[in-house]
């Protein structure tokens, strides 16, 4: 290997065996802990969650297993899940690790097209759906496809008509299965939310998984946050994203309680009910949780505390990293300001979160002070579908605000000459499902895999990710222009939903901005200004002016060259309904440029 390529690495903590597997994983959990609380069921009616005992959950795992077993699945084959998060979906997950079979994820938002490319690639032998419009889209497949034999509706009590054809199979059957899964075994396949092309099928194992949850678990810097039975997370995330699904295997290991809400339209009142001790979320969360709580804040003196208390919180946290820590006056004013501010924010989360885990994308440095600030810290991190989830992570005791931390243990990271960062380590997938040419275009030649993403090491070996290569913009003048600084940036303000800088091959950098329909009665209120629509607002002169404040202070991060010039308001938001977002919240940005380039020439008078 090429001695001058940057590299970090942090070793494994945990022992690893060959034999360990995922449903060794509950196995153990269940031996060391019967009677402990492994899961909490969301009741139908309120906000109240139900313990569910590791014996209850195991019991039912083997049941469902048998069920499978009894409807003639065999090792290997393939069960995919349709659903939002749930608590059948960790059942449906652990039971089809147990029959020795491999669970494949489709998002609940995915399109007749997109389902029918992953149950046909992934060659599925049934499918849980969770509601009859999901299995709508499904069933016609059924006879299309022949490996497809049924569609299964869980609104339909499918789980209970599962468990019923396991009547007559004994459970040694299940034991059989689960002893001859191994660390090689293929776990799952995770098609890629891709932003561009078909998405491809990603193969990862039961090592994969059991490495990231051992090395995480056991980790004396990040086993703080998810070891023991007083450690616990709600996740709102989908299921069908690798970033939940790491945590849900996660829990099983550490001994955490987890709780499932299918999304987080009701998040405030779900955090209140179950009082996470630990969160996992995408950034553009931490971002509402603050424009929120600004909102709230109103107008006049109220507005002035909280705004107050944000930049004491900040700049809090920015002592926290030098020589001398926080003055003590400055320790003075955040004591009053948690009185004022803090308290409220931290009881809107729940109450008792200490920790955050953010990924899926870049968190501002602003917004990790400010939450460190207050009393909640946020890990950063950074991964793949093809590496599991984490590959880099802050942890307490090891952070550094604005990077994605340093290699995660277990993992070595490299840069290499063209600024892409390359992974090694034992979570690392096996390949692309049936493409053999793609995954050999993902590895170095000495076997390194290619992200894609453009990032530096520092000399303490902490990762900062500046861009992704495929989205670097070239300006007429020949300028290479990171458009994620700007994007991340410019997102942060209240009225803004979503951003795409442009500029590839035009005389200057430009962008496309989207309004946030929820946050924009609040700020004309705060603001002074009569209520209006997305439309209204789009065109409105006070609302234009504000959005240009917004951009001048997210050029301060670049050089003139790189900064925005121009921006256009769209009145079409970017959502996962509409297609322009991934299910982890990224933008399809090939599609926005290719639907908007009207508005994109504009930008230019062209």
């Amino acid at each position: 290997m090429n001695q001058q390529r940057p590299e970090a690495s942090t070793p494994g903590v945990g022992r690893l065996e060959p034999h360990m597997s995922l449903p060794r994983v509950l196995a153990d959990r269940l031996a060391r802990d019967p009677a402990g609380v492994i899961f909490e069921r969301k009741s139908s009616l309120g906000t109240e969650f139900v313990p569910v005992s590791v014996q209850t959950f195991a019991e039912e795992v083997t049941a469902v297993a048998k069920g499978l077993i009894g409807l003639g699945v065999e090792a290997g084959d393939r069960v995919a899940i349709m659903a939002h998060t749930s608590y059948e979906w960790s059942l449906l997950d652990f039971a089809a690790w147990c029959a020795g079979a491999v669970p494949v994820p489709i998002y609940e938002t995915s399109s007749a097209d997109q389902a029918e490319w992953i149950v046909s690639d992934s060659g599925a032998r049934l499918v849980f759906a969770e509601t009859r419009g999901m299995a709508a889209l499904l069933q016609p497949l059924v006879g299309r496809l022949e490996h497809l034999e049924q569609v299964l509706v869980l609104d339909e009590n499918a789980v209970e008509t599962v468990i019923g054809h396991g009547a007559d199979v004994p459970a040694e059957r299940v034991a059989e299965r689960s002893d001859a899964t191994d660390m090689s075994s293929l776990a799952t396949i995770i098609y890629t939310s891709g932003t561009t092309g078909r998405p491809k099928g990603v193969e990862l194992t039961h090592g994969n998984f059991v490495t990231l949850v051992v090395n995480g678990s056991d980790d004396p810097n990040f086993s703080g946050v998810v070891r023991g039975a007083d450690k616990r997370t709600l996740v709102f995330m989908p299921l069908a994203h690798v970033f939940a699904r790491f945590v849900e295997v996660l829990c099983v290991y550490s001994g955490a309680t987890m709780g499932h809400v299918p999304d987080a339209k009701n998040l405030v009142a779900d955090l209140d009910a179950f009082q996470p001790t630990f969160l996992l979320a995408v950034p553009r969360v931490f971002e509402k949780v603050y424009n929120s709580a600004d909102a709230k804040a109103g107008s006049g003196a109220k507005q002035r505390i909280f705004r107050w208390g944000a930049k004491v919180a900040i700049t809090y946290s920015r002592a926290l990293e030098s020589d001398g820590g926080p003055s003590a006056a400055l320790k003075a004013q955040r004591a009053l300001a948690d009185r004022l501010v803090y308290g409220k924010i931290r009881a809107a989360m729940g109450g008792n979160l200490a920790w955050a885990i953010s990924g899926g994308g870049p968190l501002g440095e602003r917004l990790g002070h400010f939450f460190r600030g207050i009393g909640v810290g946020v890990l950063e991190g950074y991964g793949l579908t093809e590496v599991g989830a984490p590959t880099t992570v802050n942890r307490p005791g090891l952070t550094k605000i604005g990077t994605v931390g340093p290699p995660y243990p277990g993992t070595r990271v490299a840069i290499a000459e063209d600024g892409q960062v390359l992974v090694k380590g034992d979570h690392v997938f096996r390949g692309y499902h049936d493409n053999p040419e793609a995954t050999a275009q993902a590895f170095t030649e000495d076997g390194w895999f290619i992200t894609g993403d453009l990032g530096q090491l520092d000399s303490d070996g902490y990762l900062r990710i500046t861009g992704r290569k495929k989205e670097i913009i070239v300006t007429a003048g020949g300028k290479n222009v990171a458009p994620a600084v700007l994007e991340d940036r410019l997102r942060g303000h209240p009225l803004v939903s979503q951003v795409v800088v442009v500029g590839d091959g035009r005389p200057f950098i430009g962008a496309l901005v989207t309004l946030d329909e929820d946050m924009l009665p609040g700020w004309l209120a705060n603001h002074d200004l009569p209520a209006m629509n997305v439309e209204q607002a789009a065109t409105d002169e006070r609302v234009l002016a504000a959005l240009d404040r917004a951009v001048t202070r997210a050029n301060e991060a670049v050089s003139r060259a790189e900064s925005i010039r121009k921006i256009t308001v769209l009145t079409t938001d970017f959502t996962m309904e509409n297609g322009y977002l991934t299910p982890s919240q990224k933008v399809k940005r090939a599609k926005v440029l290719d639907d908007f380039e009207r508005e994109i020439n504009t930008i230019y008078g062209t």
